[in-house]
């Protein structure tokens, strides 16, 4: 019996001591540093290693050539830089540069095996892709609204609604803004849409959705709003993990993307919404936005729902890629010039577009602006560098959402 005893209780100290590793402390490499003279600091221990890059979207772009649909288009990849080994197997890089203010995303690879970087904890998902996350921060830039501020802060809720067309309950992610729980105030509405291969999480953790709305909210460049981020692919009930799939691999190639499904019953989340929150329900105080897939979900969202918002916001919109033609639900992108008139004669308050200087769909967004001119149609634009990108699309949510509501 005594030995047995023994044996327990060693057993039980080895496992306490298993559980107790991780609380002993982080890896012994700083990476990364941002230094006094704003350039950063990467390093990566792998003693056996031949070698080591990075890439990041901190450096300059790769320009990627490749077909689509019988199209040529150009991609922009993130930049690679070579890693030089030192003491004690850890390899390192410093950027000749100062890194400008901005919330950055980047990977190791050794010898030929992409990996995250093991001294930072903190690491976002794009689909089925992990990265490190860096968030270089400057008091007055763009950047600072994607930081966490001593500000009142909104709540972010997981919430399921039923979906009649889906015939399941489907997630949403909802914020609500500081205050709304201890008042009756009612407020205006923000629908937030993600892109091919994203979710319903993809704009509160990639696009730093929440602080830059506490942020703008509490310095008085936002209106107070609740803000819904819905999950685009119908066919789905949420994210990765989130569902009854449980442990599948996140993929752009979901079932009835892009082929009016979703769109046709996007009035059923407006309805729940504002069945479930106290909200001003009535078109001048509705906008909704989105970036890429989400930005033809807006389009042909607004226009076939010409009395349901008041602002739109198209941002790096995926049109012109030929999805409409394989529809199942046609009639969603069908008699676009009789749709753009009637909602037109409404008279929105708002048409936004924004879209990278070298974004692969600058083309098909370009020739909707020129059908957008030639009728006279007011819209306002806003073209950035760079391509097809988070830099982007948390840039232009900043832009758009200090003009709602006004």
């Amino acid at each position: 019996m005594k030995k047995i005893l023994t044996l327990s209780a060693a057993i039980l100290l080895g496992v306490s001591a298993l559980a107790q590793q991780a609380l002993q402390g982080g890896p012994s490499t700083d990476s990364p540093v941002i230094n006094p003279d704003g350039t950063v600091t990467f390093r990566y221990r792998a003693p056996k290693a031949v070698k080591v890059t990075l890439s990041g979207d901190f450096l300059p772009v790769q320009k990627i050539e490749m077909e689509r649909n019988g199209q040529k288009m150009s991609f922009e990849q993130p930049g690679v830089a070579e890693l030089k080994e030192g003491q004690n197997g850890i390899w390192e890089y410093t950027t000749p540069f100062k890194v400008a203010p901005e919330l950055y995303t980047y990977s190791f690879t050794v010898d030929g095996n992409q990996v995250l970087d093991l001294s930072n904890v903190y690491v976002n998902r794009d689909v089925s892709t992990l990265s490190s996350v860096l968030l270089v921060p400057e008091e007055g830039a763009r950047s600072d609204l994607y930081a966490i501020h001593r500000v009142p802060h909104g709540t972010v809720s997981k919430v399921w609604y039923p979906s009649a067309t889906a015939g399941f309950d489907r997630r949403l992610t909802v914020y609500t803004p500081a205050g709304y729980e201890t008042s009756k105030t009612k407020y205006p509405v923000l629908y937030v849409l993600h892109g091919i291969g994203g979710d319903e999480d993809a704009w509160v953790t990639q696009g730093r959705a929440t602080q830059i709305l506490d942020n703008l909210i509490a310095r008085g460049q936002a209106k107070p709003m609740i803000v819904v981020f819905t999950n685009g692919n119908i066919s789905e009930e949420a994210a990765p993990l989130e569902n009854s799939t449980g442990y599948t691999r996140p993929t752009m190639s979901l079932p009835q993307t892009m082929e009016g499904t979703f769109e046709s019953a996007f009035p059923e989340i407006v309805k729940f919404i504002d069945s479930r929150y106290r909200t001003i329900a009535k078109k001048q105080s509705r906008a909704i936005c989105g970036l890429s897939m989400g930005g033809f979900h807006t389009l042909y969202i607004t226009l076939n729902n010409p009395d349901m918002f008041n602002y739109s916001g198209m941002f790096s919109a995926a049109i012109g890629t030929g999805s409409e033609g394989r529809a199942t639900h046609k009639e969603i992108y069908e008699n676009i010039d009789g749709k753009l008139a009637t909602y037109f004669s409404r008279k929105p308050a708002l048409l936004w577009i924004g879209i990278g200087s070298s974004d692969f769909l600058i083309q098909a967004n370009n020739d909707f602006r020129k059908k957008l001119d030639a009728a006279g149609y007011p819209y306002e634009y806003m073209e950035t560098d760079g391509g097809h990108i988070w830099r982007n699309w948390r840039i232009y949510l900043s832009e758009f959402v200090p003009k709602l509501f006004k």
